[in-house]
């Protein structure tokens, strides 16, 4: 009889995080491999973290604990913006960034664009438990297509904008959806007082550059830039985002109109975003904050941003 817990030890994901450093997760079993038009896609059940999505190597969520990265992501957006009915999401092929904007009663319209439908079919299949039926609301919107073209094109205006996106490799499709054009493009679809989030990668220890580079890229373009950062234990680092707002400062909301505006808006409790975690996401150590303010760099399309 199999043991609880085995798993064939010579079965390995190895995530490289830098060239120096990687991360290896032992796999109980690969569910589906394929190589899509665009990238490298792999569902894989790990020992740790349960079911996970891989893009070219790197785990983008984890059964087990998607809910930091995603809750993380969408809530301080979401609940900045005092009434967000139209969403914007780049992106999020898993359906769970999908499914957490649609938390929010006042949402009318979420219009999800990812390049990649294959990688779309795969999640819809296999990560039942990350999109939870999202992809079927009335009010979602699913198009396949590159994000970039999509925005630049739209007559749609949206309120909030998610930027969830695979980190730029060289070659991805994704490497000219970290640039000041193209955030450019999304400020401009973005209504009064609209607020937009992105994910930023890394920024505990190694690669920060690209932490930094987003943070720089965002000042040039809007008024209001907030980096923040979680621990999200399947990338086995601190995570790091930004809000982005001419209007709007996501470090300016209390605890308590957090809560009472997530108590209004969600009849579900969430697992790791409140208004305590809130103010602590936003609080970035003294390090961090010094560098953040010397670095300069903007990222084009021109000199685009590179994740080794």
């Amino acid at each position: 009889m199999e043991k609880k817990g085995y798993y064939d030890k010579n079965r390995w994901l190895i995530d490289e995080l830098s060239d120096d450093l990687v991360q290896i997760h032992g796999i109980k079993r690969v569910l589906h491999e394929a190589t899509t038009k665009f990238q490298h896609a792999q569902i894989v059940d790990t020992a740790t973290f349960g079911i996970a999505l891989v893009l070219d190597g790197k785990i983008q969520s984890g059964q087990k604990d998607e809910f930091i990265y995603h809750e993380s992501l969408v809530h301080p957006a979401m609940i900045a913006h005092p009434a967000p009915e139209s969403v914007f999401i780049a992106g999020g092929g898993e359906g769970a960034t999908l499914r957490d904007v649609l938390m929010h009663k006042t949402v009318k319209k979420a219009i999800m664009v990812d390049i990649d439908k294959e990688v779309v079919d795969l999640c819809r299949k296999y990560l039942p438990t990350f999109h939870q039926g999202a992809f079927d609301d009335k009010r979602a919107e699913v198009r396949y297509e590159d994000a970039r073209k999509y925005i630049a094109n739209t007559r749609q205006k949206f309120d909030v904008a998610v930027i969830d996106l695979a980190d730029p490799v060289e070659a991805g499709p994704a490497q000219f959806l970290y640039t000041k054009e193209f955030y450019t493009l999304v400020k401009n679809k973005l209504k009064p007082g609209g607020i937009m989030v992105v994910q930023s990668g890394q920024s505990g220890w190694i690669n920060l550059q690209n932490f930094y580079a987003i943070n720089s890229t965002l000042r040039s373009i809007f008024k209001y830039v907030c980096p923040y950062q979680v621990f999200v234990p399947s990338f086995v680092d601190l995570w790091g985002f930004h809000t982005a707002s001419d209007t709007v400062d996501a470090t300016r909301l209390t605890a308590r109109e957090i809560n009472s505006r997530l108590a209004r808006r969600l009849s579900v409790t969430l697992k790791t975003y409140d208004g305590v975690s809130h103010l602590g996401m936003f609080s970035l150590p003294a390090r961090l904050r010094r560098q953040l303010a010397r670095t300069r760099k903007v990222v084009t399309d021109d000199s685009p941003l590179i994740v080794y």
